[in-house]
């Protein structure tokens, strides 16, 4: 069966010399619908209806340039010989946690200008962040990437997997671990949770740094199946270093508002 195999077209449209890659229509997807969430959740937490495109205008640009830039990074030894696809971020190659911190930082500038809660912007962004990178990890399928090691075809058939996953995890006579669907599995369990922890009305900032926390603990095992990971030392993987700082940041930071008091609103607040 493994011979009459042919992995799926990666491009989605080609028109001329144009092609559109599905890689970056489904992470366009993603951000589209993440918001659209955002935008209808802002309108009811008393916010401009535009806020958040206003905020997706600067931070979507920003957070593909950090996604990259980080990528590029730690992976220099590559592209110093090969500088010309430092811009062929449709091959893949974009790193959610530059993303995330580029988009955190102009977030933060922007709440800072327009004299909004930075932490209520994030509360809100929240479930639209991880709901993206849900979406977002199956452009990572189509290209044949983030998947994890070697496994047989009878463990993926195990999973219970559709065979168009299964045929598309068969990459230079060997099947791997699907680990872009564990990663999109979990990130889709931690958007249906932080939907109905809004209800819960946490304080200010609490609900972003569930997300944090929530998302680094799946990024951390799951990228220890990878073998892809860029690398910091022979033996530590960058994502797990960053996903465990991210941890501590985060429930130190929890644990700070809650004792020093700080943000007595809370999410279900109308006030800027």
């Amino acid at each position: 069966m493994e011979e009459g195999l042919r992995p799926l077209d990666p491009i989605f449209l080609e028109l001329g010399p144009l092609q559109i890659h599905w890689y970056g229509v489904i992470i366009g997807v993603g951000a589209l619908l993440g918001l659209l969430l955002a935008v209808r959740e802002s309108e009811r937490r008393g916010l401009h209806k535009d806020t958040f495109v206003d905020v997706v205008l600067f931070a979507i640009p920003m957070a593909i340039i950090g996604a990259r830039a980080y990528y590029v990074i730690f992976q220099w030894d590559y592209y110093s010989q090969n500088p010309g696809d430092i811009i062929k971020i449709w091959n893949g190659g974009l790193a959610i946690h530059g993303g995330l911190i580029a988009a955190l930082i102009t977030g933060a500038i922007f709440a800072r200008v327009k004299k909004i809660s930075f932490w209520k912007l994030a509360d809100i962004a929240a479930p639209s962040i991880i709901l993206g990178q849900a979406i977002g990890r199956w452009g990572n399928f189509m290209n044949q990437e983030a998947h994890g090691g070697p496994v047989t075809r009878e463990f993926l058939e195990g999973l219970l997997l559709p065979d168009f996953i299964v045929n598309q995890m068969y990459i230079n006579g060997q099947y791997y671990h699907p680990t872009f669907l564990y990663e999109s599995l979990w990130n889709l369990v931690g958007f249906i949770g932080l939907l109905l922890l809004r209800k819960a009305n946490f304080r200010r900032g609490e609900l972003f740094l569930t997300y944090v926390i929530w998302y680094s603990v799946g990024r951390f095992f799951i990228e220890g199946l990878r073998t892809d990971s860029l690398m910091l030392t022979e033996y530590l993987r960058v994502a797990q270093v960053i996903s465990i700082v991210l941890v501590i940041i985060a429930v130190a930071t929890l644990i700070y508002r809650r004792v020093a008091g700080y943000s007595k609103e809370r999410y279900l607040d109308t006030s800027k």
